[in-house]
């Protein structure tokens, strides 16, 4: 039996896992999806004031009230900086990292994966959130359609910009972390590179989905199942 924590990424909430959950729960499996500050369910509680420190927070809590050891940290697309940070503060509890479609941070002390998200379109000087639209769903999520579709665009909430603009900061504590990684084909980068090492080593197995960057709503089953094998080690 293994202890999942599912972190989304950008727009979402532990409303995206919905249809992963319950494969996961299949085997006797025990799944927490989680929602981070400023967006899902927890949309009204965004400030401009907080930024990637209240998102690890979020998950910390969520393993510390519900008092969980063991366990298997998903991150997905941003939210890799999240997992990362928290699998820095409590490496006793973390079994193991699987990074989803997501960037990869390094085994560095300096501060890392800062970025401005303006492929979506321009970000006014004064702009806090970035918007949910079709733009991005044709970037990194054209396998989106139908039913799922206007699923995502009637629970897609604004992404707090700092949480893509603020930094982390890893310890060596980091480093003994054990990972292992989720390729998506056709959300917009070349995973035949990436496999190849051309952003660096890969460290630990990985699986690749033929979908966007949302196989979670896409491809739920091959989403689950990746999931699974990989946190079989």
């Amino acid at each position: 039996m293994k202890t999942f924590v599912l972190v989304p990424g950008a727009w979402l909430g532990a409303w995206v896992w919905n249809k992963v959950t319950p494969l996961l729960e299949r085997d006797g499996n025990i799944v927490f999806p989680v929602t981070l500050t400023g967006m899902g369910e927890r949309v009204h509680l965004y400030s401009n004031e907080f930024g990637i420190e209240t998102a690890v927070r979020d998950v910390l809590n969520v393993i510390k009230f519900n008092q969980l050891r063991d366990v298997i940290l998903v991150g997905h697309s941003f939210a890799s900086k999240v997992v990362a940070s928290v699998a820095d503060r409590i490496p006793e509890r973390i079994e193991m990292i699987i990074y989803l479609d997501t960037f990869r941070p390094e085994k560095v002390r300096t501060p890392q994966l800062r970025f401005t998200p303006d492929e979506f379109g321009e970000l006014g000087r004064w702009q806090t959130t970035v918007p949910f639209t079709d733009d991005v769903l044709k970037t990194i999520g054209a396998d989106v359609s139908g039913a799922d579709k206007e699923w995502m665009h009637s629970l897609a909430t604004p992404w707090p910009l700092r949480y893509a603009t603020d930094p982390i900061v890893l310890s060596e504590k980091f480093d003994a972390i054990k990972s292992a990684h989720i390729f998506c084909i056709r959300s917009g980068g070349d995973v035949n590179e990436i496999i190849a090492g051309k952003w660096g080593k890969i460290e630990g197995d990985y699986k690749i989905i033929d979908s966007g960057h949302f196989p979670m709503v896409t491809k739920p089953d091959e989403t689950a199942k990746a999931l699974l094998e990989l946190s079989r080690g």
